[in-house]
C-alpha cells in the first residue's frame, strides 16, 4: 500500500508550533527553523513552509493588516487553529511533547531542562511543563519581534526578555498567550515589571513621573527619557493585546 501523503494531526500541530516560532515574513523553505522541523516530522521544507503559510491565512491579526497568508488550506488546519488558538497553554506543551516524540527523545532532553535546577519536593511533571511552556512563550514573543527589544532595538539574545504585560501571577489563562508579551531588554523589562514604564494602547512608550524625578542623571535620560512618547517597534505578528496594555496602564504603571 502506498504511503499516504496527507498531513497527520501530530504533524499539523508541530507546524502550528513552528508558525509561532518564526517571523511570518521570514518564513521560507531555506529558513533554518523550517529545515530543522521539516526533518523532525519527515516533511520537505517546502511542504512545511506552505503549511506555515496556511496558518497565516487563519490569523485575524494578520488579516487586519492585509496579510492573508496562502489562500488554500486543509480542514485539519482549521481544526487545529480553533482548538489551540486562545488555548496557548495546551498548544505549547502538547506540541513540544510531539516534537520530542518525533525525535524519540524526552521533552526534558529536547528542552535542555536540568532537573537539578528544579526545586526539590515539588511536582516534577508540573514544573517541567511550566519550564517547557515558558520556553515556548519566549520563542514565540522574541521571534515575533525579530529578536530585538521593541524599545531600544537591542538584539543581543542574552539581554532579551519575553516580558508579560499582565503579570504571570495575575492571569493564568493568558500566561502563554504571545499577545501578552513584549520583547524587552532586561533593564526595560524590570522597569516595565515594576511600573516605571508602560506601553499605551496605541503602542507608545510612557515613562513614569518617578523616573522624571531623576532627569538630571544622564544615564536615566539615555535609558528612559528619550523614549517617552515614542512608538515601540511593532512585531511581525502577535501584536500586544490592547486590553492587556490598558490593564498594565491602570494597574501596574506608577503614573
Amino acid at each position: 500500500m502506498a504511503k499516504s501523503n496527507n498531513w497527520t494531526r501530530e504533524q499539523t500541530i508541530v507546524a502550528f508550533n513552528v508558525y509561532c516560532k518564526i517571523p511570518f515574513k521570514n518564513s521560507s523553505k531555506t529558513h533554518p527553523i523550517i529545515i530543522k522541523y521539516a526533518n523532525i516530522i519527515g516533511r520537505s521544507p517546502s511542504a512545511l513552509n506552505m503549511k506555515v503559510g496556511n496558518f497565516g491565512r487563519l490569523d485575524p491579526e494578520l488579516q487586519k493588516r492585509g496579510i492573508t497568508g496562502l489562500a488554500n488550506g486543509s480542514k485539519l488546519e482549521d481544526v487545529i487553529w480553533n482548538e489551540f488558538h486562545g488555548n496557548w497553554d495546551d498548544l505549547a506543551y502538547e506540541s513540544e511533547k510531539l516534537i520530542s516524540k518525533f525525535q524519540n527523545k524526552t521533552i526534558i532532553e529536547t528542552n535542555d531542562i536540568n532537573l537539578d535546577d528544579l526545586p526539590e519536593g515539588k511536582d516534577v511533571e508540573r514544573l517541567v511543563k511550566t519550564r517547557v511552556n515558558q520556553n515556548f512563550f519566549r520563542s514565540s514573543v522574541l521571534s515575533s519581534y525579530y529578536q530585538k527589544c521593541c524599545v531600544t532595538g537591542i538584539e543581543i539574545p542574552d539581554f532579551l526578555v519575553a516580558s508579560h504585560i499582565i503579570p504571570w501571577s495575575e492571569n493564568k489563562e493568558q500566561r502563554m498567550n504571545p499577545r501578552n508579551g513584549l520583547c524587552l531588554n532586561s533593564i526595560h523589562d524590570k522597569a516595565f515589571d515594576k511600573g516605571f514604564i508602560t506601553v499605551t494602547a496605541d503602542y507608545k512608550i510612557k515613562i513614569s513621573e518617578v523616573i522624571f524625578e531623576h532627569k538630571e542623571n544622564q544615564a536615566v535620560a539615555d535609558f528612559f527619557l528619550k523614549y517617552n512618547s515614542k512608538k515601540i517597534s511593532l512585531p511581525d505578528k502577535f501584536f500586544p493585546n490592547q486590553e492587556f496594555l490598558e490593564y498594565h496602564n491602570n494597574n501596574i504603571f506608577r503614573g
